[in-house]
């Protein structure tokens, strides 16, 4: 577990962002530490500024509570820096550390590990907009944050990566399955028939990848509240009266808004175009997150074609 140092580097990182901050008016800054650190001098770095803490040990936080400085703990080690970046920031919003509108100046490591080298500045209001902590803490009323975390994670990499290159749109409905599956049916053969809970649990790494391939298919992934994938390529047959999407989105929205407003479930959308991931409740729209990364280059053979030669 190694420190993280106070170097000229990182008091020069730090003053900066507080210039960035003052000069477009964030009022917090948020660094996402890869270590422990000596967290009273950090807080006499900020300067009295707003700093939230986010780590994913900890450990790395030992101290910081004894400050000013206020913590986020995560709990995605694999995970890209952006999706940290993310949901540190549904963690401060959800524990009311944060306003929806805020705009938020982030130091983090970008480039080489274990050093903090990169800021950015994050507006919330483009993506939280609606969100509120009270809001979060309803989604979790309906379905434990851990179990939508695992979802919104894996739609997450669908809408990021897609799969074999290619784009994949697709939707979960997560929570209260027994109603959701009363308002579905089957599309086509179910590949997760006939298997067992366990062999049917997000919480198994090889499970997630086979939901994966399974997200090309036709029709909805149905997720218990408690992880277990209850059905795959379902049809949603529940009504769409009286709902209201922004224009654009098509019918995978409006069958994840209407199955909302039909049960308690949440439905987790990726969206086959630009690989946009919607959360919707009660047939709205609650968060939008963007993915961040391209997806991966698919290499070809390399094509040469000599020149002609020219007859003497």
């Amino acid at each position: 577990m190694k420190p993280l140092r106070l170097t000229e580097q990182l008091k020069a990182l730090i003053s900066r962002a507080i210039e960035i901050a003052d000069s477009v008016g964030a009022n917090t800054l948020l660094l996402l530490a890869e270590g422990p650190a000596d967290w009273p001098k950090v807080e006499k770095l900020v300067d009295g500024r707003r700093l939230l803490v986010a780590a994913d040990n900890a450990m790395y936080l030992d101290g910081a509570a004894e400050t000013s400085l206020k913590t986020v703990l995560l709990d995605m080690p694999e995970s890209a820096v952006s999706e940290q970046l993310t949901q540190a920031l549904l963690e401060a919003v959800a524990d009311d550390l944060l306003s929806p509108g805020s705009r938020v100046v982030a130091l983090y490591s970008g480039f080489e590990a274990d050093v903090i080298d990169s800021i950015s500045i994050i507006n919330l209001g483009e993506h939280l907009d609606r969100l509120t902590g009270q809001d979060l803490r309803q989604l979790e009323t309906r379905v434990p944050l851990d179990t939508l975390k695992i979802v919104v994670d894996l739609a997450v990499e669908i809408g990021r990566d897609g799969r074999e290159g290619h784009a994949v749109g697709t939707m979960f409905v997560v929570g209260d399955a027994r109603n959701v599956l009363a308002l579905c049916r089957p599309v086509g053969f179910d590949p997760v028939k006939g298997y067992s809970r366990k062999e049917r649990n997000l919480d198994d790494h090889r499970v997630r990848e086979g939901v994966k391939e399974i997200a090309q298919l036709d029709g909805a992934i149905i997720v218990s509240a408690d992880n277990v994938v209850e059905g795959t390529c379902r049809y949603i047959d529940a009504p769409a009266t009286n709902l209201t999407l922004s224009k654009g989105l098509g019918a995978r929205h409006w069958a994840a808004a209407a199955i909302t407003r039909a049960t308690k479930a949440i439905a987790v959308t990726v969206s086959q175009s630009n690989g946009t991931v919607r959360l919707f409740q009660n047939g709205e729209v609650m968060l939008r997150i963007e993915p961040t990364h391209r997806r991966p280059m698919v290499w070809r053979e390399f094509e040469y074609e000599p020149p002609a030669t020219s007859e003497s």
